[in-house]
């Protein structure tokens, strides 16, 4: 029967019976059954039927006929189809098989039986059959198995005289090749045997092997051809080539036809399809060129390639072996037909041919070999001096590689390859050594030693370099490299960076991932385990990154390397353990990744985040991108907890600038695969949010070095070749994965190294004699991880093959379409045009590493091959230069411009960058030239002074030719604006000095108030308009928009359209208008009309268009904008990811945010990492999609929760986004984007608006009516709380009584107020309230409505007093009700009359404390003001004869020690006031004195680094009592237990010790000529106390920080972590040349740092502490107002230290300098003498107006202003030349103000410095205080220093804008404040000064008879503090003819800048004051 027809397909059981009634048919007349095992599978049914059948033909066969055999034969093969695949029907193939049984070897057992018989029995349709039965089996063999049987078979088949056998065991050989190519796991070892027999029949040539058979063959191995397999194709095309030789036509035929049809079928040309295995074709076809010679033409006709370019190209091919085989004959030949000699040949590919005849498999062949190579060279030569050592190093490295990579072969021989190694290290010694036994260290010693040669060739070899590589040379390559690590060991850590470049590069191939892995692995177990750790990170990052692309065996390997790592390296990879990547997102290896978290130590959430930053700053990609993964996930899990708590309050933690740094650099990356860092560098910028960037710092680090000798000099050459190793190449070179550019560093570095005079006997044993000392010490101070990275290089050899360039056109930038193409042509064409041997060494190395895709490199030594060009080249490239800037920037103002936006900016930023180098070189070569004159003292210039002089002149003249103008509009442009601003300012101060009339100026003056406008900077705005004679309508509008007036400027838009209709900008000014009014009707219908008029504006319009549509909810209208919108802008980008919301579609949303964070981060990343303020727009869009993304998060988990839930999750969300916008920029312009796009979501996503999401939205409503307020932009405060209104916001009328009240109708927002609150108490509505404290809008409102009262004087006070009460009883726990109440009681007592002090006064002081304690309780908002008066109140009352008997005394002692211990109190909140407290240890009351030496005990126990340094001068104070005191607190908490295990005890005696020493270092009496002394030897006892543990007092280690109102007031640090400590002092102490003889003193502290003190006897610093306790305060206060904060106002602070009344140290600060000098040198610069002699005598004679005359036209006129060049000179850069000259107006506003108030003089050149890096003002010398200068022998006359360069440092707006309303805030804050700075100065009434002690002196002569202690406070009160009082009120005149009153505060101001520029005040300051200056 046909069994194949009859078999079951579905039915198992139907199956089974069909195998048996088979078995019996084939075992028949037998009979064999099989037996029924219920249990058993089919899969085991079908094996023990073949083991029967094998049973069966154990014996001989019963039927023997030639039918009986092909019908047995036939059922045969249709069982064995039968068992392999039960349920198909169809056709059978080798994949299709359900079983994997052993079908081969049944058949096998069965085929001897069936081929043994007579002639007449085996006939050729019995052959045929049994050949057949064959084929199946082996296709159905799932299992490589013995097969050599089977081939025998096929071979007699083959050879058989009938052809359709031979074509039967033709098939059988068919699918033996294909069970060899997909079974075999080495292919092409298990099909060799096969083809050797093909090749043995095809070569025969007797009898036996007829024509026909090799025909047979050939049709076959054809037939083979088909198999799908890279080694059976080879083996197939090497058979039928080799017929192409043959004689016989008929064969050679076959063979061609054979060949085309393959090509054909494969569709490939000839030689493509035989070019892979040319490497085994073309040694046999050319060995036959003998005997054979058409071979090689036949072969060539095959490919069509000439016979000499074949053998020209194959080359490396063909010698080895024939020279191997000393085939002389051939050789000659292939010479002949080349036209070259034989060991021409060699020569060119000699390592091929020697590693070739070195793996030959005996002794005698190698050295037969060896010999004819080296007879060949000796002909070729005529010498008998070369030998085999001479052959091989000749070619070692690249035979070497050879080797190596033949160990990546599996089937060598490794002992054979060792073996072959040692005969090469053998070969390269000299014939004199005696040959020692080649051990495995030897081994490892001798690759080592041309290890970097070995990876540079192999990785040339993997990247394609030497030609094409198959996947299976580099598997041979990267296995070799691994069997290369192995052998070399621990050593190869010298090499890691390139192996880790090598592995990295591989592993993305998945072809080769396997091997690379195996190589990876044996690289980590041969480093040493402490050598692992740098490599964790980017292995663990590369595996996670790349997992999803392994295959299985490549995971394992993975999972192998990981394994290593973390089981069993694990904790003692230390430090490098945190570097393994969160491994969670890859479910195979989620149990390492548990394992990691269990023996990873934990670490503070801060510390985990700075590590997270740290990684993610790798410069490995890889790295980095996983760093990014990670960083995501843990902002996004301590966003709303720790994230926030650190980015609250008025100054964020610095942490905050870490990582915003860190994510703009990542944002900022340039090169291939760094889009996904962007984005995810986007997402956190998101997370973070738009913070407020004048709350923290960003990182700085500004690697710059400046070549001032243009290589002549050799010591600055070699560091600059040191600065370009250590900062930019090494860190590229270690991160780079890519190997082609690595090989390009790793050139240049070794060129530097050279250029250094770096040589190997650095690094050698017993060599330190042979290298200079100079070179050792620079190598010496390089860093260890640089050290590490360079050492392997300094052996280096590398070579690059430099393509030459291409035609260069100028300017280039025109002809390249890119940035990066432009900048790397640029800098590679400037380096062909260096100069110099040194330059050209320097800047040559650079050829090939700045054409790679990194321009990092490029653009790093741009700015100096330009600078080296210019002051070394001709003037045709000096051309060159200019023009390509040129091109640049016109390019930026070109409307035509056909550039991309990424192209520009980059590129202009790069122009900008580069100028600004070449600004700053100039600026200190001309510091230079005037240093060497200094120096030189001669009139006559050096030659190299004149050399200096014409290169600066070159580099100038480039800078000078720039159009200021063209600058200014491309910076313009670019949103440059700084240096646009500086431009004109440029131009203006020129046109001032050539006295050009004020309209001339006008044009220019509108340019500054534009560029104010754009850098939105309304203070340069305010001040520049002062210059503008008629604004211009331009002007107008600018104004009304910076101030919030849209109406105004919707009018200013208007006349401007009637003007200029068809003007683009003038429709979206109007626009602009209207979106900030909130008219988006209106704004809707006039967009309509326009596009109707103007369609082609339709992407113009866009944003409005969308906007507008969205804000009234019509979203097909938002729809169709984005659909039709050809240009992508940031709304249409909003509108995408809102219309992926509204369709709630996951997998649109994701990609739409993806999109919108890329469009909108691209400004970010073109800002680069230092442009967060110029970027802020875009963080702002990029943190209101990150709101988007939360907003629809919990929208969508809202509609699944229950009521509670719902009210939780949106209460949740309202926590988040307040918590967020509060750490924004505190502007309208910043908050109110962010409120509109929170409203648009929150109603796009509740269309039915839920009553919670309106009382959410009436908040925002809310929210924008208060910053409009605050911006006092009315009309918009005033829509947005008819919104609130609207949505039903609870008590929206607080903010509209405030609205009121700001616009200047304070009586009816108290009318409206009081109303208000009377209807919502009689409201019996509900009232949904999201804050945490239920009713807190009520007690605001209620506390509002009392200030109100209070401040109305139309109230009487009890009623006042009861609605205080009233609010604090509703929320008892709120600080600012407690504040408000107490200071309402305190202004009342100040009120009281003298009389009643006692009886309703004392009443009130006990109700102020109280209130006051409770505020301190509850929080630390008003620290500053509650805790100074506290104390005031109560220690005056108990030094008060006539109050110390009453009985509130003890009540309120009682409150005051509740605010102390209680609960909620902390020693934190007291040390604020800490000086204060110390001054009040000697009072008079007892118990009094008990609570405050327990007060101060307290803070000296929680804080004693800081406070002893504070109490220091109480212990050694000149006054007893104090003194005494002091001792016995310090005793007290020296032997209290509780400090026994502290290390309280310990710091007291270190404290005590230092103070003595520090005591006797000022006392020490110093000879007149003694300029130094020395610490040891002078005072060795202050030496002696170094290292200590107490801090260095600092001034910002002293002051103390209050934790944020969202922070946690337990776990809050106020001080740094690590302040630093005394480490040592340095030896030499400078002792001063003033009359006292101050001594500087360097310390160096334990963070590495230096710092320095100078000692001051003989003079009272108590004053000086006071100051810097004084500015602290105002300080905090000028940080939490948020007008102060966004200027920066501040005081430079110094620490200061007073040891007694008598003397103490102040810290000197560094990077200052003096003003006078500044003035000095630039004034000298213009031939002009600093020093005013001849006049100053005449106008001490003269009357006022006389000597105001003579100051004016004779004094003033000899100095020209200049003080603005300073700042030009010192900061070229235009962004740091306009914050520090900001920053300057500011603080020198800041300071004139405090200064005015506290009556501060001698205000000369000498004691007001400039701090050089930002431009600051420092007051030093501060004893002149409290109008002391009036005083003076020459009275001093102006409150302030204002003199003619103190103005033109401010620009040219002089004393208006910036300085004037700086003036204004600060004085402003200073009078709000007063209550809070007199408690601060009231420690000068307790602590009396010096100065007050003369004073009170001079009093009792002239009364005789003075207690006191009464008469030293009316003496401090009289001469200090009542003359402050009434300044702090606005009480102050500046003439007797003037009554006092109180004035404004900008009158205030006006009084006394006019006072400090009266010339006539000016005129009368004395001499060395500089009044001219």
């Amino acid at each position: 029967m046909d069994v194949d027809d009859k078999a079951p397909t579905q039915d198992v059981g139907r199956w089974r019976i069909t195998v048996e009634k088979v078995i019996e048919e084939v075992t028949a007349p037998d009979g064999y059954r099989l037996m029924e095992d219920g249990q058993e599978t089919e899969e085991g049914f079908a094996t023990r039927t073949l083991e029967m059948v094998k049973q069966r033909f154990s014996r001989p066969l019963q039927q023997t006929s030639a039918a009986d055999r092909t019908a047995l034969t036939n059922k045969l093969a249709g069982l064995v189809c039968l068992l392999v695949h039960p349920n198909q029907s169809t056709t059978c193939s080798r994949s299709s098989g359900q079983f994997r049984l052993p079908v081969l070897a049944a058949c096998i057992a069965v085929v001897p039986k069936l081929l043994d018989g007579l002639v007449d029995e085996i006939t050729p349709q019995v052959k045929i059959a049994v050949y057949k039965l064959l084929e199946k089996a082996v296709v159905h063999q799932k299992t490589l198995v013995q097969t050599e049987y089977v081939e025998n078979l096929v071979v007699r088949g083959m050879c058989d005289a009938n052809r359709s056998v031979r074509l039967a065991a033709g098939g059988v050989s068919l699918a033996l090749a294909h069970m060899y190519q997909t079974s075999s796991p080495t292919p092409r070892s298990s099909i060799s045997p096969l083809f050797d027999r093909f090749h043995a029949l095809l070569d025969g040539t007797t009898a036996a092997v007829k024509a026909t058979v090799k025909e047979t063959i050939i049709v076959t191995i054809g037939a083979i051809a088909r198999v799908e397999g890279f080694e059976v194709l080879g083996h197939v095309l090497c058979c039928l080539v080799a017929q192409l030789g043959r004689q016989n036509p008929v064969l050679k035929g076959n063979a061609y036809m054979a060949l085309l049809t393959i090509a054909r079928t494969r569709q490939k040309s000839a030689y493509s399809l035989v070019s892979p295995y040319l490497g085994d074709i073309s040694p046999f076809v050319v060995s036959r060129m003998a005997t054979e010679p058409a071979l090689l033409v036949e072969f060539c006709r095959f490919i069509s390639i000439s016979p000499a370019d074949f053998l020209s190209v194959n080359l490396h091919r063909i010698l080895p072996p024939l020279f191997a085989t000393c085939n002389g004959k051939v050789l000659e030949l292939i010479g002949r037909e080349l036209g070259k000699r034989p060991f021409t040949l060699y020569l060119n590919h000699s390592h091929d041919v020697v590693a070739h005849a070195l793996l030959l498999e005996d002794d005698a062949g190698i050295q037969a070999a060896l010999d004819f190579i080296v007879n060949q060279l000796r002909q070729a030569a005529e010498s008998t001096a070369i030998d085999v050592h001479n052959v091989v190093k000749s070619c070692l490295t690249p035979l070497l590689a050879e080797m190596i990579i033949v160990m990546g072969d599996e089937n060598e021989n490794k002992a054979k390859l060792v073996s072959r190694l040692q005969k090469i290290e053998q070969f390269m010694q000299s014939s004199t050594r005696t040959t020692r036994s080649f051990t495995d260290d030897r081994l490892a010693s001798f690759l080592n030693a041309n290890i970097l040669g070995l990876i540079t060739y192999l990785n040339e070899m993997l990247q394609e370099v030497q030609g094409r590589k198959s996947a299976e040379t580099k598997r041979h390559i990267l296995r070799g490299l691994g069997a290369m690590i192995i052998n070399i060991g621990p050593s190869v850590n010298n090499v890691a960076p390139q192996i880790m470049a090598t592995m990295q590069t591989m592993l993305g191939i998945a072809e080769v991932s396997e091997a690379t892995l195996d190589g990876w692995y044996k690289f980590l177990t041969t480093l040493s385990p402490e050598d692992v750790g740098p490599y964790v990170g980017p292995t663990t990052a590369s595996f996670v990154a790349l997992w999803p692309n392994f295959p299985e065996s490549a995971r394992i390997k993975a999972r192998q390397c990981i394994d290593y790592i973390v089981l069993d390296l694990g904790k003692s990879l230390g430090k490098y353990l945190d570097d393994v990547i969160d491994m969670s997102s890859v479910p195979e290896l989620e149990p390492l990744q548990e394992h990691v978290l269990d023996i990873r130590p934990e670490c503070p959430p801060k510390e985990a985040f700075l590590r997270l930053l740290d990684r993610s700053s790798s410069d490995n990609v890889i790295v980095a991108m996983q760093a990014m993964k990670e960083l995501k996930q843990y902002l996004m899990k301590a966003e709303d907890n720790f994230i926030r708590e650190m980015s609250s309050g008025d100054v964020f933690d610095p942490l905050i600038g870490r990582a915003m740094t860190a994510l703009l650099d990542n944002a900022a990356r340039d090169g291939d695969e760094v889009e996904t860092i962007r984005l995810l560098a986007y997402e956190c910028i998101g997370i973070l949010g738009a913070l407020d960037p004048d709350r923290f710092e960003l990182g700085q680090n500004d690697p710059r070095m400046f070549v001032l000798s243009n290589f002549q000099d050799e010591g600055e050459g070699i560091a600059f070749a040191i600065h370009l190793i250590q900062d930019v190449l090494v860190g590229a070179f270690r991160s780079t994965s890519d190997i082609k550019y690595q090989a390009h560093l790793a050139f240049a570095i070794q060129e530097l190294l050279q250029f250094c005079k770096f040589t190997p006997a650095l690094v050698g044993a017993g060599s330190s004699g042979s290298v200079p000392l100079k070179v050792r010490n620079r190598w010496n101070s390089l860093p260890k991880h640089i050290l590490e990275t360079v050492t392997p290089l300094l052996e280096a050899r590398y070579r690059v093959q430099e393509k030459p360039l291409p035609h260069i056109q100028h300017p280039v930038y025109h002809n390249k379409p890119t940035y990066r193409e432009w900048l790397q042509l640029w800098t590679a064409y400037l380096i062909t045009r260096t100069s110099g041997p040194a330059a050209q060494r320097v800047f040559g190395c650079f050829r090939s590493a700045v054409r790679n895709k990194d321009v990092a490199v490029a653009h790093h030594i741009l700015p100096h091959l330009i600078i080296h060009v210019l002051v070394s080249g001709d003037g045709s490239e000096a051309q060159n230069i200019r023009s390509e800037l040129l091109a640049v920037l016109e390019d930026q103002v070109d409307p035509q411009s056909k550039s991309s936006v990424d192209k520009k900016l980059l590129s202009a930023q790069a122009v900008f960058s580069l100028m600004d180098h070449l600004s700053k070189w100039v600026r200190l070569m001309r510091q230079d030239i005037s240093r060497k004159r200094a120096d030189s003292r001669r009139s006559r210039l050096h030659m190299t002074d004149a050399d200096s002089e014409e290169q600066v002149l070159r580099v100038d003249s480039v800078l000078s030719s720039i159009d200021q103008g063209l600058m200014a509009k491309a910076a313009l442009q670019c949103k440059s604006f700084a240096r646009s601003l500086m431009s004109f300012e440029r131009q203006i101060v020129e046109m001032r000095e050539r006295d050009a009339r004020p309209t001339e100026l006008q044009v220019y003056y509108e340019h500054l108030h534009e560029i104010y406008a754009d850098l939105d900077e309304p203070d340069g705005m305010e001040g520049i308009s002062t210059f503008i004679l008629a604004p211009s309508l331009q002007h107008q509008i600018r104004q009304h928009e910076s101030m919030g007036h849209w109406t105004s400027a919707q009018s200013c838009w208007e006349v401007r359209l009637q003007q200029e209709p068809d003007n683009i900008d003038s429709h979206l000014g109007l626009l602009r208008s209207l979106r900030n009014l909130g008219h988006y009707d209106t704004l809707r219908t006039h967009v309509r009309g326009v596009l109707t008029r103007h369609p082609d504006w339709q992407a113009k319009l866009a944003g409005y268009q969308v906007e507008s549509a969205w804000m009234v909810g019509d979203w097909e209208e938002v729809r169709r904008v984005v659909e039709v919108s050809s240009e992508e802008s940031p709304h249409v980008a909003v509108a995408r990811v809102l219309l992926a919301m509204q369709t709630d579609d996951h997998s649109a949303i994701a990609t739409s945010l993806a999109q919108a964070r890329m469009f909108l981060g691209s400004t970010v990343t073109t800002s680069g990492s230092k442009g967060y303020q110029r970027a802020y727009e875009s963080i702002l869009d990029l943190h209101k999609i990150r709101e988007l993304e939360m907003i629809y998060h919990t929208m969508s988990q809202t509609r699944q929760g229950t009521n509670q839930q719902v009210r939780n999750m949106i209460g949740a969300l309202s926590t988040r986004l307040s918590a967020r916008l509060d750490s924004t920029l505190p502007t309208f312009r910043a908050r109110e984007p962010i409120l509109s796009m929170r409203r648009t979501a929150l109603g796009l996503l509740s269309p039915n608006r839920d009553k919670r999401v309106e009382l959410e939205i009436g908040s925002s409503w809310l929210s924008s009516a208060k910053i409009a307020r605050k911006a006092s932009y009315w009309q918009t405060a005033y829509s947005a709380v008819l919104q609130a209104q609207h949505c039903h916001a609870p008590f929206v009328f607080t903010e509209g009584a405030k609205l009121t009240k700001a616009s200047g109708e304070p009586l009816r927002a108290l009318q409206e107020l009081e109303r208000s609150i009377n209807l919502q108490q009689l409201s019996d509505q509900e009232v949904i309230d999201l804050t945490e404290e239920g009713d807190s809008s009520e007690v605001q409102a209620q506390v509002l409505l009392a200030r109100w009262m209070n401040d109305s004087d139309r109230y009487d006070l009890s009623l006042v007093s009861k609605t205080f009460s009233n609010a604090t009883e509703l929320w008892p726990k709120w600080e600012s009700g407690q504040f408000y109440l107490g200071r309402f009681h305190d202004e009342c007592f100040k009120t009281l009359p003298l009389k009643d002090h006692k009886g309703r006064g004392i009443k009130m002081i006990y109700q102020t404390v109280k209130c006051f304690s409770r505020a301190i309780r509850y929080g630390s908002k008003y620290i500053y003001q509650t805790v100074p008066r506290i104390l005031t109140l109560w220690l005056d009352l108990g030094e008060n004869p006539k109050m110390v008997g009453t009985e509130t005394l003890p009540r309120i002692t009682t409150e005051v020690m509740k605010a102390i211990k209680g609960p909620c109190s902390h020693p934190r909140q007291w040390y604020t006031a800490f000086p204060q407290i110390v001054s009040r240890v000697g009072h008079s009351h007892k118990e009094i004195y008990n609570a405050l030496s327990e007060l101060i005990a307290s803070v000296i126990q929680e804080y004693p680094k800081q406070a002893l340094w504070l109490f220091v001068a109480v212990l050694k104070s000149k006054k007893a009592q104090r003194s005494s005191r002091g001792r016995e607190i310090l005793n007290r908490l020296r032997n209290n237990p509780a400090s026994a295990r502290t290390e309280v005890p310990g710091l007291i005696n270190e404290c005590e010790n230092m103070i003595n020493e520090l005591l006797d270092l000022c006392d020490h009496k110093v000879a007149d000529d003694e300029r130094t002394l020395s610490m040891s030897k002078h005072f060795p006892g202050l030496r002696r106390l170094v290292p200590s543990r107490l801090i260095i007092p600092l001034q910002e280690s002293l002051t103390a920080s209050l934790p944020s109102t969202s922070a946690s007031e337990a776990t809050h640090q106020p001080f740094p972590l690590n302040p630093p400590t005394f480490q040592d002092f340095y030896d030499e102490i400078e002792v001063m040349r003033s009359l006292a003889k101050p001594r500087k003193i360097t310390i160096r502290g334990n963070d590495g740092l230096v710092y320095m003190f100078l000692g001051k006897p003989r003079d009272d610093l108590r004053k000086d502490a006071r100051m810097m306790d004084f500015n602290a305060i105002i300080n905090k206060l000028l940080k939490a107002n948020p007008e102060s904060r966004r200027r920066q106002l501040h005081i430079r602070t110094y620490g200061v230290v007073t040891l007694n009344e008598e003397c103490g140290f102040i810290q000197w600060v560094p990077n200052t300098l003096p003003l006078r000098p500044v003035l000095n040198k630039l004034y000298e610069a213009r031939n002009i003498r600093p020093w005013v002699t001849d006049v100053y005598s005449r106008i001490r004679t003269l009357k006022d107006h006389e000597a105001t005359e003579l100051f004016v036209k004779d004094v003033l006129p000899r100095y020209p202003p200049v003080f603005h060049e300073w700042f030009i000179e010192t900061f070229p850069e235009p962004s740091a030349w306009l914050a520090s000259r900001s920053t300057y107006g500011r603080t020198a506003a800041v300071m004139s103000m405090v200064g005015f108030i506290l009556g501060l003089g001698d205000r000369h050149c000498e004691n007001i410095l400039l701090d050089v890096n930002t431009g600051d003002v420092l007051h030093v010398d501060l004893n002149c205080l409290f109008e002391r200068g009036k005083l003076l022998d020459v009275p001093e006359k102006v409150p302030f220093r204002l003199t003619q360069n103190v103005v033109d440092g401010f620009g040219v707006t002089g004393v208006e804008g910036v300085f004037r309303i700086a003036c204004e805030i600060t004085m402003q804050l200073l009078r709000d404040n007063k209550d809070t700075l007199m408690s601060v100065l009231d420690a000068f009434i307790h602590d009396p000064l010096n100065d007050f002690e003369e004073q009170r002196r001079k009093l009792e002569r002239e009364k005789k008879t003075v207690k006191e202690a009464i008469d030293m406070r009316a003496v401090a009160l009289k001469v200090a503090l009542t003359p402050i009082d009434k300044k702090l009120k606005g009480i102050y005149t500046t003439g007797r003819e003037r009554a006092e009153k109180e004035t404004s505060t900008s009158s205030l101001v006006q009084i006394v800048i006019q006072e400090a520029t009266d010339p006539t005040n000016l005129a009368r300051m004395y001499q060395g004051w500089a009044a001219w200056h």
